[in-house]
């Protein structure tokens, strides 16, 4: 696998792969994501506010307190019977039975009498003595007799007619059908979604052990950025990538904190002994130029520097940063994204978001289909070429211009569409590899 070289004088190596270089960020991160998978680092999540656990992952199992249901229960709205009672029912010889009193959802369990019909509502406790449910539907009458409105059982020497026998457990939800006492609800590195607090909540569980999430400091460089609001002045411009990747990170299940520096050495080490956290993503200051304060700054530290035969984003560094800190040394993996904003987001698509996603219990990668050009296109032979495109009707794709400014035309997009190495055009027609991201 190629990797960059420090500039200690090393003869360089080949250029990486887009997927070679993936492979790196991937093992330099694996030590963070084992260590926030570790349950001695969790975090104590109270689900009485369920939308704090939203999205989170469990660090450790958990069980129910409880069997779910708790109790034998009517799976519809009838009447509990016992099966032996309507063994010789049949619609020429009905078997009538008196009706008993009414177990509606929130009453205690009560005691059923051989040869009655206990009113039963979806949800309720069955009686004991009974072992079967007979939906009210095929009751006659087919509707509860002064029930309701006031009245919680029926007048006295009312009957009701089966016309059909029952099985033994018909309509039932058996104790603890779903869940018994101490079951395992959700194994460890569960992503907590809707469902799965719902089913947290039935098992009595009030509080889990969640992984923590990385926070990432992400630091834009540039004395050229100014924040949108503000007033430019020449050779300035907003800065669309604390936006872009602020927002990327979020979705990727991340906690972003987002700093700008100037284009200075020590203000960028400056920022991270200001700002503790699990990852550093700098955009900008990157490549070859005399101004690339990232590289300045970071590459003495032991973050490496280099090109992947990718375009756009061809710049890029990794590593782990041995910087100096006021409470003493500190190491901090580094990923280090161009500064044109298609080439961070791509950069970021490309090598960043599947590892964090995955953490995050999220699907890591994007749809990925095959789609013919709706025209030709051409490529640099030796780079891994992303184009923006938008899928027409007819199921081919249109693709844009390669510009790594063209951020509009990435906004107006639904897929990227991939052109591998070695490949330098492509006619109208042929098929080429897209990844949905409109989904």
């Amino acid at each position: 696998m190629a990797h960059f070289t420090s500039s200690t004088g090393e003869t360089p190596s080949p250029v990486p792969t887009p997927s070679e270089h993936a492979q790196s960020i991937a093992e330099l991160l694996t030590p963070l994501f084992s260590r926030l998978a570790d349950p001695a680092h969790a975090e104590r999540i109270d689900l009485a506010d369920p939308t704090a656990a939203f999205g989170r992952v469990l660090a450790a199992d958990v069980t129910s307190t409880v069997a779910v249901p708790p109790f034998t229960n009517s799976q519809m709205d009838g009447y509990a019977v016992r099966a032996a009672d309507l063994m010789d029912a049949s619609a020429e010889h009905p078997v009538h039975l008196a009706v008993g009193t009414t177990s509606a959802a929130g009453d205690p369990v009560r005691t059923h009498a051989p040869g009655t019909a206990t009113p039963v509502m979806t949800g309720a406790p069955i009686p004991d003595g009974a072992d079967a449910v007979v939906q009210i539907e095929v009751v006659d009458p087919p509707h509860f007799i002064g029930i309701g409105e006031g009245s919680h059982d029926a007048p006295e020497g009312t009957t009701v007619a089966f016309s059909t026998p029952v099985a033994p457990g018909t309509f039932l939800r058996q104790a603890g059908a779903d869940l018994s006492p101490g079951a395992t609800i959700l194994t460890a590195g569960t992503r907590l979604g809707s469902v799965q607090l719902g089913s947290l909540a039935a098992g009595g569980v009030t509080a889990v052990d969640v992984q923590p999430r990385p926070v990432v400091l992400l630091l834009s460089t540039g004395h050229e950025l100014r924040t949108p609001g503000e007033s430019l002045g020449p050779g300035q411009i907003y800065d669309a990538n604390t936006s872009s990747l602020t927002a990327a990170l979020h979705e990727a299940g991340a906690v972003p904190v987002c700093v700008s520096t100037p284009d200075d050495s020590a203000a960028v080490l400056a920022t991270i002994d200001a700002h503790p956290a699990d990852l550093l993503v700098t955009t900008g200051g990157v490549s070859a130029g005399a101004f690339e304060v990232v590289r300045d700054a970071l590459e003495p530290a032991g973050v490496r520097f280099g090109h992947v035969a990718m375009q756009p984003g061809g710049p890029q560094g990794y590593g782990v940063a041995g910087v100096a800190t006021a409470s003493g040394p500190r190491e901090i993996p580094v990923v280090a994204f161009p500064g044109n904003p298609v080439s961070a987001l791509l950069s970021f698509e490309m090598f960043l978001r599947p590892l964090l996603r995955s953490a995050a219990g999220l699907t890591p990668d994007r749809k990925a289909t095959l789609a013919p050009l709706a025209h030709a296109i051409t490529s640099p032979a030796g780079k891994h070429q992303i184009r923006r495109g938008m899928l027409r009707a007819d199921g081919s794709v249109e693709v844009g211009a390669p510009g790594s400014h063209l951020l509009h035309d990435y906004a107006r997009a639904t897929v990227l569409a991939h052109v591998p190495i070695g490949v330098s055009e492509l006619p109208v027609g042929a098929e080429v590899e897209i990844w949905r991201i409109d989904e």
